[in-house]
C-alpha cells in the first residue's frame, strides 16, 4: 500500500494525521494511513462472506473495500484504497484484475441510499475503469481462497468535477473457462465526498457520545460495616478495562468534538468498585472484586476526557421514558419517582467527575415520541426531548433537512436528530468492509446535507445508538475525525444546537400515540414493573424511618429500584423482573432482622402480673422510633396496664435484644389471647404479630394449699391450747384434794370435835387455795410459752417440747414462727 510520504511533494493532511492518533489508541500500534482494522480482520470478512446468494455474473467474485484514504480527499492528495477479493464460483477466474471506477455525482440524499442499497456492477452507472498502472493483477483466483489487494492514484487521476457526492467503484474483471471473455465478476461500492474547498457556509453538527451501559450494581452490601457493594457480575470490569467497551468510548472521545451524554448510574458504579466490592457468585456466595485498580485508571481517564466539554447528565439509571409514559404513570408515585432520579443525576456527575451537567435534556429510546412521552418526560424538569427525524417526518415542501430544533409547545423544545447519520453505524462493525463502506455512507449524507441549500446555514444532531460496541465507537471515531477535519462541517455543542433558531417550514407537530412504532412497544416494561417498584419503595420508607441512620439503606435500595426500570433492560423482560425480585428479597432480609421473639403460652397468677415481651434486632445499626403494642383479646378477662392495650416505645441497638415488661391484672379464671405488635410510629404495622395465650387463675392449687395448710396449724393450736388446759385443771383438782384432806386432819387433832373453828377454817383455807389453784393454773398455762432457756431456767427444756410428744405442738411453733 503506498502512503502519501511515498509522494514527497504531498504532506499527510491533518485528518490523515488526526485519524492516525485516534486508531493508534485503539489497536495500540502504528497503523497504516487511512488503514480501518488489521488486515486479518478483511480476510475473516471475506472468509465470511463466501457464500452469497448466486455467485454468477458480477456477483462471481465478492469484494470487500477493507479501507479508503483519505476518507475526504483533496487536490494534490493520493487516494489508496485495500481490500480482498474472494472467488466464490465453481471455477477459477483468470487473467482477472482490480481497478477503480468513478461513477455520476448524486444529487440528493435519497440518492445516496438508493445507490448504498444497490448491488452489482450497473453499466453506465458506475462509469468506467480509471487505466494505467492503477491496478493490482491477479493470474488466478482459485474457488473460496482470499487474495488481498492494494490500489494507490493520485486524485487528479479521478477526473472529480464540481463539489459533491461520486460513486466509487472497486471492479474485478477476468474471465472463466465457461466464459473465456473479459467482463466484471465483482463490485463494490461505496462513496467519494468531494470539496476541495472551505465551504462559505459550514453546517453546524452536534455528535452525541453516550457512555451508557446495562445495569451492574445490586441493592445489597456486604454483612461488614463498610457496607462494601455487591455486583450482579463483572461484565463491567470487562467493559472499562483496556480494549473494552467503554475504555474504547473513553480513549476516542477525548480527541473529539463531542457532547458526552452519560448515565449517571454508570458512574456510580464504576465509582463503587474503586472503593473495592465483590460479585455474586454463581452459588450464592459473593466473591472480591479485582477491578478496583481498573476502576480508578477509566474515572481518571474519563475526568481529563470530559474536561472543557459539554456534558448531559441523564436522570440516574437511564429510565425507560416510553414505557413510563404508556404503562407506568398512572401507578402513584412512578412521576416521583422520575423526579428524584433526575435530581441525584446532578450531584452524582458532580462528585465523581467534577464537573457541572447538563440536566434539561430527555432522552426517550430511538427518539420516538408521542404526546404523553413528552408530558412524562417534562415531568421531572427537563425542557428538552431528544427526538429523531423519523418521528417528525417532514411533510411539506423542503427540500433541504432542517434545522434540529423545533418548538412543540409548552415551552417545551424536541431537537430532532437525523435518522441516517443517527444510525449509520449500527450492525457490525467490526468487519474492515463494512466499517469503511459506513464512515464514506456516513460522510456523503453529511456533505450532502450542506450541498442541499450551500447559502443556508443549519445544525444538525446526530444521536447513534445507546451503547455502541467497541468496534461501532472506533468506526464513528473515524467518521467524525475525517468529518471534523473535513471543509464543510463545525463542530457545536447540543445546548447551541437546542437554542438555535427554528426553521419555520419544519414539522413541530407530535406524533399521535397510534403512530408510535408497534416494534419499540413490544419491548416496553409492562404495568407490573412500575408496580412492584412501588410497592418495595413504600416497604422501603416504611423501614428507613425505624433506622438511626436511614441514609445507610435508604440510598442503595432507592437507587437500585432506579435501575429497576431502566432502558437497559428493553427485550429482557424475564431479567428485568429478576432483578426488581431480587431487590424486593433483599429488603425483606433486613426488614426480617428487627423482629419480636416468639412466645409460649403463659400462666398469670392472682390477681396481676409482669409480662416481658422482647425485641429484636440483627441490624449493623440502631433502631428506634418503633412502638410496642400489646393486646389482651379479652379484656373482661384480662387487662394490659388500664385497659385492652398497652403501647411503649422500643429502642434496639445494634446486635442486641430489648425485654420490654407490660404489667396485667386479672378479672375472671379462663383464657385470654394476647397480641404484640410493633408499630412505627405513625401508626403502620411493622412485622408480623406475635400471638400467644394467658391462663388466668386468680386462686391457684397452690394458693389453696397454702390456705388449708394456715387453717391446719390455727386447728393445731387451738388443740395444744385445749390440751394444756385440761392438764392445769386436773393439776390444780388433784391439789386442791390432798390440801383439803390435811386440813380435815388438823383440826381433829386441835379441836376434837371439829366444831365452830373448823368450818370458819375450812371456809377461810378454801377461799385461800382456790385462789393459789387459779394462780397455779395461770402459771402453767404460760410456763409453754416462757420455758425452755429462759433465764430463770436455763438449759432446763419446755414441758412440751422436751416430752417424746413433740409433734403437734412444735409443729405448730416452727410454723408461726
Amino acid at each position: 500500500m503506498a502512503e502519501a510520504a511515498d509522494f514527497p511533494g504531498t504532506p499527510p493532511s491533518p485528518a490523515r494525521r488526526r485519524l492516525r492518533r485516534v486508531l493508534a489508541l485503539v489497536t495500540g500500534a502504528p497503523l497504516l494511513a487511512g488503514a480501518c482494522l488489521l488486515p486479518a480482520q478483511g480476510t475473516a470478512q471475506a472468509a465470511q462472506k463466501a457464500a452469497p446468494v448466486q455467485a454468477s455474473g458480477s456477483r462471481t467474485v465478492d469484494v470487500s473495500l477493507d479501507s479508503l484514504a483519505p476518507s475526504v480527499p483533496t487536490d494534490g492528495d493520493t487516494l489508496t484504497v485495500s481490500g480482498t477479493v474472494v472467488n466464490n464460483g465453481k471455477q477459477a477466474v483468470t487473467d482477472a484484475h482490480v481497478g477503480l471506477r468513478v461513477g455520476a455525482a448524486l444529487g440528493s440524499r435519497t440518492a445516496i441510499e438508493s445507490a448504498a442499497r444497490t448491488t452489482g456492477y450497473q453499466p453506465g452507472t458506475d462509469g468506467t475503469e480509471i487505466t494505467g498502472s492503477y491496478e493490482e493483477e491477479f493470474a488466478k483466483l482459485t474457488p473460496g481462497v482470499a487474495q488481498r489487494f492494494t490500489l494507490s492514484l493520485p486524485v487528479s487521476k479521478l477526473h472529480l468535477g464540481s463539489d459533491g457526492v461520486y460513486q466509487l467503484g472497486v471492479s474485478l474483471s477476468g474471465q472463466t473457462a465457461a466464459a473465456p471473455w473479459e467482463q466484471v465478476l465483482g463490485f463494490e461500492r461505496t462513496f467519494l465526498p468531494w470539496q476541495p474547498d472551505e465551504a462559505g457556509t459550514r453546517t453546524k453538527t452536534t455528535y452525541l457520545w453516550p457512555l451508557i451501559s446495562s445495569v451492574h450494581l445490586t441493592a445489597e452490601t456486604a454483612s461488614n460495616e463498610q457496607q462494601t457493594p455487591v455486583f450482579r457480575d463483572d461484565e463491567l470490569l470487562k467493559e472499562i478495562s483496556p480494549g473494552g467497551r467503554l475504555d474504547q468510548l473513553v480513549s476516542l472521545g477525548k480527541d473529539l468534538d463531542v457532547t458526552w451524554v452519560i448515565d449517571p448510574d454508570l458512574l456510580a458504579g464504576v465509582d463503587a468498585m474503586a472503593g473495592g466490592y465483590e460479585v455474586e457468585g454463581a452459588d450464592g456466595t459473593p466473591t472480591t472484586g479485582r477491578g478496583q485498580n481498573a476502576a480508578k485508571r477509566w474515572l481518571a481517564a474519563l475526568e481529563g476526557a470530559v474536561q472543557d466539554k459539554e456534558v448531559v447528565a441523564l436522570p440516574f439509571a437511564d429510565p425507560d421514558l416510553a414505557s413510563l409514559a404508556h404503562n407506568g404513570k398512572n401507578v402513584a408515585g412512578t412521576l416521583s419517582h422520575l423526579k428524584d432520579a433526575t435530581d441525584v443525576a446532578a450531584s452524582t456527575v458532580e462528585t465523581v467527575l467534577h464537573v457541572t451537567p447538563d440536566t434539561d435534556f430527555a432522552w426517550p429510546v430511538e427518539g420516538a415520541l408521542d404526546p404523553s412521552i413528552v408530558k412524562v418526560a417534562t415531568s421531572a424538569g427537563a425542557d428538552k426531548v431528544i427526538a429523531r427525524s423519523d418521528t417528525f417526518r417532514e411533510r411539506g415542501s423542503l427540500t433541504y433537512t432542517p434545522s434540529a430544533a423545533r418548538p412543540i409547545g409548552g415551552g417545551t423544545t424536541a431537537v430532532v436528530t437525523d435518522a441516517t447519520l443517527s444510525t449509520a453505524f449500527q450492525g457490525d462493525m467490526s468487519h474492515a468492509g463494512k466499517s469503511t463502506l459506513a464512515v464514506q455512507k456516513f460522510l456523503a449524507q453529511s456533505l450532502m446535507i450542506g450541498l442541499q441549500d450551500p447559502g443556508k446555514q443549519r445544525s444538525i444532531v446526530v444521536a447513534p445508538q445507546r451503547m455502541p460496541t467497541a468496534s461501532q465507537a472506533t468506526t464513528m471515531a473515524q467518521a467524525l475525525t475525517a468529518l471534523q477535519d473535513g471543509t464543510w462541517s463545525q463542530s457545536q455543542d447540543l445546548s447551541e444546537a437546542a437554542g438555535a433558531k427554528a426553521d419555520p417550514d419544519a414539522t413541530t407537530r407530535v406524533p399521535a400515540a397510534s403512530a408510535y412504532p408497534s416494534a419499540l412497544r413490544k419491548k416496553e416494561l409492562p404495568k407490573s414493573a412500575f408496580e412492584a417498584v412501588e410497592t418495595t419503595q413504600s416497604r422501603l420508607d416504611k423501614f428507613t424511618t425505624i433506622l438511626t441512620f436511614p441514609e445507610r439503606v435508604a440510598t442503595p435500595f432507592g437507587r437500585a429500584l432506579d435501575r429497576g426500570v431502566s432502558t437497559s433492560w428493553r427485550g429482557d423482560a424475564a431479567q428485568a423482573e429478576g432483578f426488581r425480585d431480587g431487590v424486593a428479597s433483599s429488603l425483606d432480609v433486613l426488614v426480617q432482622q428487627v423482629r419480636l421473639i416468639e412466645k409460649s403460652d403463659a400462666s398469670l397468677s392472682g390477681r396481676s402480673a409482669t409480662i416481658p415481651v422482647t425485641v429484636q434486632n440483627r441490624l449493623l445499626q440502631g433502631v428506634d422510633h418503633l412502638v410496642l403494642r400489646l393486646t389482651s383479646a379479652n379484656p373482661t378477662r384480662m387487662q394490659i396496664g388500664d385497659g385492652a392495650f398497652e403501647e411503649q416505645r422500643v429502642t434496639v441497638a445494634a446486635g442486641h435484644s430489648q425485654s420490654v415488661k407490660f404489667t396485667t391484672s386479672a378479672k375472671a379464671n379462663g383464657r385470654a389471647a394476647v397480641i404484640a405488635q410493633l408499630y412505627t410510629e405513625d401508626g403502620q404495622a411493622y412485622g408480623p404479630a406475635v400471638t400467644f395465650d394467658v391462663k388466668v387463675n386468680e386462686l391457684t392449687p397452690t394458693v389453696l394449699l397454702v390456705i388449708a395448710g394456715g387453717v391446719l396449724l390455727l386447728v393445731l393450736a387451738g388443740f395444744r391450747m385445749y390440751t394444756q388446759r385440761k392438764r392445769a385443771a386436773a393439776r390444780q383438782a388433784e391439789e386442791a384434794g390432798e390440801e383439803s384432806a390435811g386440813d380435815e386432819s388438823a383440826g381433829d387433832e386441835l379441836n376434837g370435835d371439829g366444831s365452830g373453828a373448823v368450818d370458819t377454817e375450812g371456809t377461810t383455807g378454801s377461799t385461800d387455795d382456790s385462789t393459789h389453784t387459779e394462780r397455779d393454773a395461770r402459771h402453767d398455762a404460760e410456763t409453754p410459752e416462757d420455758s425452755g432457756g429462759g433465764p430463770e431456767h436455763p438449759g432446763e427444756p419446755a414441758p412440751d417440747t422436751a416430752s417424746g410428744n413433740a409433734g403437734p405442738s412444735a409443729t405448730g411453733e416452727r410454723v408461726d414462727r
